[in-house]
């Protein structure tokens, strides 16, 4: 085997984009939900997806968070954000892929995803939301132990 067929076989990581894909905004009580003195309720969903593009070298892993803030019954905003890069990942051994998709490439996203949240948050007036940290190897590992329990349960 040559030097640089030894060279291409090494596994490769690299970041090639992080990007916004999508965002919005609503303030469906504006403006009587300013006056609001009550602080709101924040409840956060957030989701991870992961697509192959184009060769299979390159992936898009998207990170998206729903934020709605709540006074009462009434919503006081409600901020969609999908965070989202294009890694270049080559060479993996088998079973490598899905955890560097899964948690690897998600914790460099969400620092971005949480300036993205506070960011339009206290542009739409109101007080920043500071999303917690999130340990993406935990929920892997529980993603995976709820596809195994199902697996077993359907094959009894």
């Amino acid at each position: 085997m040559t030097e640089n067929a030894q060279e291409n076989a090494q596994p490769e990581f690299n970041m090639e984009k992080i990007y916004v894909k999508d965002l919005s905004l609503e303030i469906p009580h504006a403006p009587q939900i300013f006056l609001e003195r009550e602080s709101p309720q924040i409840n956060v969903q957030l989701n991870t997806q992961a697509a192959a593009i184009e060769t299979g070298e390159h992936h898009e892993v998207t990170i998206t968070a729903t934020v709605t803030a709540k006074v009462g019954e009434k919503v006081m905003f409600l901020i969609e954000a999908k965070q989202a890069g294009i890694f270049g990942v080559r060479n993996m051994p088998d079973g490598e892929l899905e955890p560097i998709l899964a948690v690897m490439c998600p914790n460099i996203l969400f620092p971005y995803l949480r300036e993205v949240v506070s960011d339009v948050a206290v542009r739409a007036g109101f007080a920043p939301v500071l999303l917690n940290p999130i340990n993406f190897d935990v929920l892997y590992h529980q993603q995976k132990q709820q596809q195994a329990q199902a697996a077993t349960t359907t094959t009894h």
